[in-house]
């Protein structure tokens, strides 16, 4: 498994919007081998006394965190949806603008990585 995770301030107000557009983005992903994907809204984020999710993403007043991940069966995969995903014109019709102005966020200030899966289980 390889997963891509991320951190994204999205503005309080825009909470459906940014549901809206993970639930658009999942049959794209999915359509390319993401075998999961996760958005999960701020519910319980404390500060941290060095680093924390907020200063993470340069949270503004008014805004809340996602933590967001993507499941893979492995990198090689995932790195070809990349292309593959940006190549697919479901994206421009689905998202607008490709430097992401139309986004219920700011992607310049989203954390993002590729991690290799050490240990995993479900209940």
């Amino acid at each position: 498994m390889y997963v891509n995770g991320f951190v994204v301030p999205v503005p309080e107000d825009k909470k459906e919007a940014y549901r809206v557009v993970a639930e658009k983005f999942w049959p794209i992903a999915r359509d390319y081998g993401c075998t999961g994907h996760v958005e999960a809204w701020e519910a319980d984020v404390k500060d941290g006394q060095h680093t924390d999710f907020r200063k993470a993403v340069d949270l503004k007043p008014g805004e809340k965190v996602v933590f967001s991940w993507m499941t893979w069966p492995d990198k090689e995969t995932a790195d070809a949806a990349h292309e593959k995903m940006m190549a697919d014109e479901r994206m421009a019709s689905e998202f607008g603008a490709p430097d992401g102005s139309d986004m219920p966020f700011d992607g310049k200030r989203m954390v993002i990585g590729g991690f290799e899966v050490i240990f995993s289980q479900e209940a």
